[in-house]
């Protein structure tokens, strides 16, 4: 990172948080030699640092498996940020209450800069739609909930994320801007972003976002239900009055003094 050149960083922190960064739902499991390809770190900054983190307990080493994998010491870390979210209790009931009745499932993502994350979800008793864990990234470009969300953003910062994607991947931030375009338009007319089947094709989803954010981050309601059910056909006219219904009655709970 640059700002670690300028001495604003830890280089030791940095380094470690990298390591514990290498693994996500999909990655859970790493040798060295992968960790050591995925950071770039040589051998014996390596050895020292998982050693490290081995002894605080956010890295563990499994001898069966002759890999790391992340220690359970994360999850005390995970839990304050959790409980301060207060908007997850709030909204718990009414996204049981709603995702029972379409059959599917209700989400919150919860974002700030480039990242967006899975706060919270409810699934309906009849849901078939795939349950991801709490905490995981969500797609920015690909999801109604992304889209979304990089309308809540400064448009500096929404140019942002456009422009480094462009750089990655021109294509896909040509489609995005055509997207968001879309998505604008969208919670003008109906108070939600509809999905294109970007990201999954066999589920439909729509996202209301909060009016405001909440100390800098801001947040996303979703539903969403597999495409192949009855109920996806009153997505637009029954299921996202109501999810609209929803957020708005959160706010109320939550009232304006926690927004801002």
């Amino acid at each position: 990172m640059s700002s670690d050149a300028d001495g604003k960083l830890v280089s030791a922190l940095v380094r470690g948080v990298s390591i514990l960064g290498c693994f996500t739902n999909k990655r859970q499991e790493l040798s060295g030699k992968e960790l050591m390809e995925l950071t770039g770190l040589p051998k014996p900054t390596l050895f020292r640092l998982t050693e490290t983190l081995c002894e605080l307990g956010l890295l563990r080493y499994s001898e069966r498996l002759s890999k790391f994998v992340p220690g359970i010491g994360l999850l005390n870390l995970a839990s304050p940020v959790l409980a301060r979210m207060r908007m997850r209790q709030f909204a718990r009931p009414q996204m049981m209450e709603l995702a029972n009745y379409m059959g599917g499932q209700i989400q919150i993502g919860v974002g700030a800069g480039q990242k967006l994350v899975l706060a919270e979800l409810a699934n309906g008793m009849e849901n078939k739609v795939f349950t991801p864990e709490i905490g995981v990234g969500m797609s920015l470009s690909r999801t109604a909930t992304g889209r979304a969300y990089l309308l809540c953003l400064p448009a500096d910062e929404r140019e942002a994320y456009l422009q480094s994607l462009a750089e990655r991947d021109a294509e896909r931030a040509a489609l995005l801007r055509e997207r968001l375009v879309d998505a604008e338009r969208d919670l003008a007319e109906h108070g939600f972003c509809r999905s294109h089947g970007d990201l999954h094709r066999e589920i439909q989803s729509i996202a209301v976002p909060l009016s405001q954010p909440i100390d800098g981050e801001y947040w996303v309601f979703a539903a969403s239900i597999p495409s192949y059910i009855p109920k996806s056909r009153e997505l637009e006219t029954d299921i996202g009055p109501r999810l609209i219904t929803l957020v708005r009655s959160v706010e109320g709970v939550l009232g304006a003094s926690s927004l801002s």
